[in-house]
């Protein structure tokens, strides 16, 4: 039996609701990456392979903030992380601050399967890249006429009162739909499980900041004997309470189930912290657990032999 689910942020409601017409294309846009990964598990593919897979998907669509049409950050260019890891051997890879390589997820992918390290970071990530033979693109490639017009919001205020255009933007409300990242966890026909997450962090952000996604434990974790995981959401505190390798402990260490460890840690430990997100995990059942404690979170799932579940609120 295989499980699959992906995300694509969790945040506050947009100010001024969706038009039925946006919510049709963010609901496409997930049940495309849905399929991306479907696909692959329904012809035996490996959990691997389909979140790989589901998470290019993402980072291809100029919808969400991940690949093409990720936030900027306070200088107007765009810093990109993502990891991915298999819970059979705990295998992992991840990448932070990438600006030139199309799919963040696709790197990670080869630093998990042919580099003897986890994480590469900047310029050196971008060169593996090449070395690998992965597609790059110039850093404008990422930028979208939403991004800038987000960025340039945010500035506004700091304009307005006299403060240098280059002062760092706090986070802010956005009027738009959820922030945060992209990520996809599955389990394939073997029983093995893997998670992947990607993102462009958070809209305005210092240069060099790099937030939970690419980290694993906090933002991405996968083990064949609990869970896979991928979350969205404020990523200081995701990786301040090493909230991905939380779930997998309460499972293996602490006899939870899926759904008790998800829902102790988003509905209660996360909120009492002033912490807001979400997060997809995936049992070695193929069990699915999704839980957001924010207003919304673009979130679609399926499992063998069951019709796909997408939901934007």
């Amino acid at each position: 039996m295989y499980a699959l689910a992906v995300h694509g942020g969790a945040g506050a409601l947009p100010r001024t609701p969706l038009s039925r017409a946006r919510e049709a294309e963010y609901s496409q846009g997930l049940a495309a990456a849905l399929l991306a990964g479907q696909r692959l598990l329904e012809r035996d593919g490996s959990a691997l392979d389909a979140v790989e897979a589901a998470v290019m998907a993402l980072e291809d669509q100029a919808l969400f903030n991940a690949g093409r049409g990720a936030v900027l950050t306070s200088d107007g260019t765009v810093e990109l992380d993502a990891a991915i890891m298999g819970g059979t051997g705990l295998r992992a890879g991840a990448v932070a601050l990438v600006r030139r390589t199309r799919n963040p997820v696709q790197l990670a992918r080869r630093v998990l399967e042919d580099c003897p390290h986890v994480f590469l970071a900047g310029d050196a990530a971008d060169r593996y890249a090449a070395e690998r033979g992965l597609p790059a693109v110039p850093n404008e490639y990422f930028i979208t006429p939403h991004r800038q017009a987000q960025l340039a919001a945010l500035r506004a205020p700091f304009a307005l009162a006299g403060a240098p255009a280059a002062a760092q933007p706090p986070p802010a409300t956005i009027d738009e739909p959820p922030l945060g990242t992209v990520g996809a966890v599955a389990r394939d026909h073997s029983g093995a499980l893997a998670a992947a997450t990607s993102t462009g962090g958070i809209a305005g952000k210092r240069p060099g900041r790099i937030g939970d996604s690419p980290v694993i434990g906090a933002g991405t974790y996968a083990d064949d004997q609990s869970c896979a995981v991928s979350t969205t959401g404020h990523g200081e505190w995701f990786l301040r309470t090493v909230q991905a390798y939380d779930i997998a402990a309460r499972l293996r260490y602490g006899g939870y189930s899926l759904e008790a460890a998800v829902e102790e840690a988003i509905m209660q430990r996360l909120p009492r912290l002033g912490a807001a997100g979400g997060l997809i995990a995936v049992d070695r059942e193929a069990r699915i657990v999704i839980r957001h404690n924010t207003p919304a979170m673009f979130r679609a799932s399926v499992r063998s032999g069951e019709e796909a579940r997408i939901h934007v609120y």
